[in-house]
């Protein structure tokens, strides 16, 4: 009997390594050590901090800078980064596999079952998502190190500090910050919330794109369709966002209202991106319009790129959807994207990890409106962040009932984990089938 390899399932080994993380985090931030008080953290506390951390999401309970000990933010950190290089290593496994076993079942039919990958393809993959992390973290970090030192008269230890954990954050798109307002006191520092908002983008978007980028970044005719997708589609809704926040808050004096243009221009742009999975605020998001939030919720449910830090449906399952209707729309038998057919099983999944999140939203909403007196537009932007592994609130988080942030707990860890076991599990489950039903159709609309 042939033995089983870790790369068989590795949709498998994914959830066991988060949970086991999640647990470790757990333990480590219920010490005493973790926390400025004499007491240890709640086990709820430190279990939604540490599911927060190990998920890149950035939702908090408690005030990061005031609650947790110098020791309970390097755990903070610790668990940011490996849950970072995780989510990318064991993601961009999870492509792997789907790619090789989709690609040999194509050419060998029934003997693409055997088709696994090889300790180097593993190897390879694994040092390649640590040093693109660590150039990013370490390009953000000197120049928010400086700029701590240089601006704002910070001793080394002190710029070094915030420099570190905020660029580590950022890139693996976690909204965690060594700041009560998170950041903002620095919406008109452009060094600040500039860099933040690259390192965020790059980590948003994936390894596989920035590998693909830093090979091909000359030649983008030969650039995969995958990338191709997720950069139009990021670029685009990257825009939108920008448009709709910068103009739906020109005028409110609570967020955008009281800044000058070129500010308003920056932390629009800041809050058009940041939903996309990074979680940093430079204005309340609370004191945000209605239009807003709503606005907002719809990116942060979209999400980022595959195999990367940000979270969500993916930008590259949004556009199969998009792409499926405009095909449906002019009548197209097949759709097309940039020149190549997406496959019919390709298009399911996508439907699927689409109507499942908008499911689990839904109800997770409703659940959130029965137990709390919160409004709706609050209750679903809380659920969205959570499931899209966002970290913005509207400031109710640490309000809710335990019941409600127990809730929270879960949609970050199914959010984090969900589409990418789903997707993958549906691409690797999908089999032949030997005949066909009769053809009937059902009435639509």
């Amino acid at each position: 009997m042939a033995t089983t390899k870790w790369w068989q399932y590795p949709a498998r080994l994914l959830v066991l390594v988060f949970a086991a993380a999640v647990l470790v985090g757990t333990v480590l931030l219920a010490l005493p050590l973790a926390t400025e008080g004499p007491a240890s953290a709640p086990l709820l506390t430190a279990l939604f901090t540490a599911t927060s951390a190990v998920c890149v999401t950035g939702l908090i309970i408690v005030d990061t800078p005031v609650y947790w000990s110098t020791f309970g933010e390097v755990v903070l950190i610790g668990l940011v980064q490996l849950g970072g290089l995780g989510i990318m290593t064991l993601a961009s496994v999870l492509a792997l596999v789907v790619s090789r076993r989709l690609g040999l079942r194509m050419q060998l039919s029934a003997q693409a079952e055997t088709g696994t990958l090889n300790l180097g393809d593993v190897r390879a993959l694994v040092g390649g998502v640590i040093r693109t992390s660590l150039l990013f973290e370490a390009v953000t970090a000197v120049i928010l190190v400086t700029r701590f030192l240089v601006g704002y008269d910070e001793p080394w230890s002190q710029a070094l500090r915030l420099g570190l954990f905020h660029a580590v954050a950022a890139f693996n798109n976690a909204g965690f910050a060594l700041f009560s307002d998170n950041l903002e006191s620095f919406s008109g520092d452009p060094w600040i919330v500039l860099p933040v908002v690259v390192a965020a983008t790059a980590g948003g978007l994936g390894f596989p794109v920035l590998l693909e980028l830093w090979r091909r970044m000359r030649t983008p005719r030969r650039w995969s369709l995958h990338v191709k997708v997720t950069l139009i589609t990021s670029g685009a809704l990257a825009v939108l966002g920008t448009l709709m926040v910068t103009t739906f808050e020109w005028s409110n004096p609570a967020t955008l209202g009281l800044m000058g243009v070129p500010e308003k221009l920056m932390n629009g742009f800041f809050h058009g991106m940041m939903p996309r999975s990074a979680g940093f605020n430079t204005v309340a998001v609370g004191e945000m319009e209605q239009a807003t939030l709503l606005g907002t919720s719809a990116l942060m449910f979209i999400g980022g790129g595959s195999a990367g830090t940000a979270g969500g449906i993916k930008v590259t399952t949004f556009a199969v959807l998009l792409f499926v209707l405009l095909a449906e729309v002019r009548g197209h038998p097949s759709t097309h994207v940039a020149g190549r057919r997406v496959p019919l099983d390709v298009q399911r999944q996508a439907l699927a990890v689409a109507l499942i999140g908008v499911a689990v939203v839904i109800l997770s909403t409703v659940y959130l409106l029965l137990i709390s007196s919160f409004p709706l537009e609050k209750a679903l932007f809380e659920v969205t962040s959570a499931f899209g592994v966002v970290g913005l609130s509207t400031g109710i988080t640490g309000d809710l009932p335990p019941t409600g942030q127990a809730l929270l707990v879960l949609l970050m860890f199914a959010g984090r984990l969900g589409p990418i076991t789903l997707a993958a599990a549906l691409a690797l489950r999908e089999k032949t089938r030997r005949y066909e039903l009769p053809e009937e159709r059902p009435i639509i609309g």
